[in-house]
This record gives structure tokens, C-alpha cells and sequence, in this order.
């Protein structure tokens, strides 16, 4: 069949765009959510029986929801500018409405962030995303990491997974900001543990992750600490209503 070239803002592309950003996010294991920018182009080739291939080339953008989440993209909040990855993924999907069929074929994506030049140039105290493997980043994590298991009311201790973005900025003192993935482990809360890192993880099958963003600020000589998780449930890491919409 000819392939057709409908507008981009053609109401059967942007729903295709949408359920192949879906399908794309569901299969990425690492990273973040990605939220569509726009649509770039659209080639739709019509089957002989029903329903159509679709070519699609879209702009995307990081969110701040890691993909462990499984939030679809629509509810993810995008990040500012200065620290957004920005990105293009090309898919090909095939749709067919009649059958409530959506199936991704395949696809490729490639993100870049912001170059550093560009964010100092247009917002010099803007802290800028650094290399989340510095030490000094696992560090902040673990701090903030203590905060939530001494205020949570988790069963268990949690411990850094790894560090999955990280940036610095200097105020009165220092500033160091970070996103990481954490892990329940088998230790307690019951019992005193002195050093959480010696705790081992609990088995994959049963161990709940989450995502946590904090800070560690020194000023003055005083630290000033802030932390905030999402627990994801292995099992059922979306609400039933996002899996139903997901998989429609």
C-alpha cells in the first residue's frame, strides 16, 4: 500500500504518537518517563484488511517520574529547562481501532541533555547536572536516604540502589542535590543497625524499590537535610486504572 502522509496534528497520529510513547516507556527499564514534545513527521501506510502502520518521528523530553514508576506520560510533571534531557525517538506502531489493537514494532531513541555552556549562559546560578557516580553524590544520598528511614514507617531499611541524577550548586555553602533509586533490605526496624550498606538486599521477588529526590546543604556550619520516596510495589507498580490504559 501507499504510504499516506496525514498531519502531524491529524487526530489518528497524536493518538498514535501517545500509545507508542506509552508502549516505548513500558519497555525502558532505565532513565525517566519521557513526555512528548511534538510530533516531527507522520507516515501512515493502511493495511489490506484494517487498520494502519504508522512512521512516526517524535520530539520528546525527560519528566521527573523514573520509569520503575510506570505513570504514563501524560502524568508526569516536565522538568525546567535548565536541567531537562531532550531527546528524539522513531517508532513504528501498528494501530487497529476496530480490533483494539496497538502493537509497537519497533523503535529508537537518543537523548541528550542541555549543554552546560547554554544553561550558564542564560542562568548562571543554575545548578547543572553533574556525574551521578561522584562520590560526594552517594553521599548526600545516603544522608537523605537516613532521614527517610528514620521518619518512614516502612517495615524495613532501605539502602542506595544507585544514584540516578545529581547536580551541585553553591549558596552559603555548598548544595548538593540528587534523584536515586533505593532498596529494601532485610534488616529490621525493629533492630539497631549501625552501618544500613551491610544490610543485604532482599530478594528481587519480594523487595520493594522507590525513588527518592534529596539534599544536603551545608551552611555555616550546619546541614540542613530534605528528602522525599515513592515505594514501588514489584508486583503493581501502576494503579490498576493506569495499567488497564496502558494496555488497551
Amino acid at each position: 500500500a501507499a504510504l499516506l502522509s496525514p498531519c502531524c496534528d491529524d487526530a489518528a497520529v497524536e493518538e498514535a504518537a501517545d500509545l507508542a510513547l506509552r508502549q516505548i516507556n513500558a519497555d525502558r527499564e532505565e532513565g525517566y518517563v519521557l513526555s512528548l514534545y511534538r510530533i516531527v513527521s507522520a507516515r501512515e501506510q493502511p493495511q489490506e484488511i484494517t487498520g494502519s502502520v504508522f512512521y512516526l518521528i517524535l520530539d520528546v523530553v525527560d519528566t521527573e517520574c523514573h520509569v520503575l514508576s510506570k505513570k504514563l506520560w501524560k502524568n508526569c510533571n516536565t522538568r525546567p529547562a535548565h536541567s531537562t534531557v531532550y531527546g528524539q525517538c522513531k517508532a513504528i506502531i501498528y494501530i487497529n481501532q476496530a480490533r483494539n489493537i496497538a502493537h509497537l514494532n519497533t523503535y529508537e531513541c537518543t537523548l541528550q541533555p542541555v549543554p552546560r555552556r547554554y544553561i550558564w549562559s542564560v542562568c548562571p546560578d543554575c545548578p547543572a547536572d553533574d556525574s551521578p557516580a561522584k562520590p560526594e553524590y552517594l553521599k548526600a544520598a545516603v544522608q537523605s536516604l537516613a532521614k527517610f528511614n528514620g521518619e518512614s514507617k516502612q517495615t524495613h531499611y532501605f539502602s542506595v540502589l544507585n544514584v540516578t541524577r545529581a547536580s551541585m550548586q553553591w549558596v552559603i555553602g555548598p548544595a548538593y542535590f540528587v534523584e536515586f533509586l533505593i532498596q529494601e533490605t532485610s534488616c529490621s526496624k525493629d533492630d539497631a543497625v549501625a552501618d544500613i550498606s551491610k544490610c543485604e538486599p532482599l530478594p528481587p521477588e519480594v523487595a520493594k524499590i522507590g525513588f527518592c529526590k534529596g539534599s544536603v546543604v551545608d551552611s555555616r556550619g550546619e546541614q540542613f537535610v530534605t528528602i522525599s520516596c515513592e515505594i514501588y510495589d514489584q508486583q503493581d507498580p501502576a494503579t490498576e486504572e493506569e495499567n488497564r490504559e496502558a494496555n488497551q
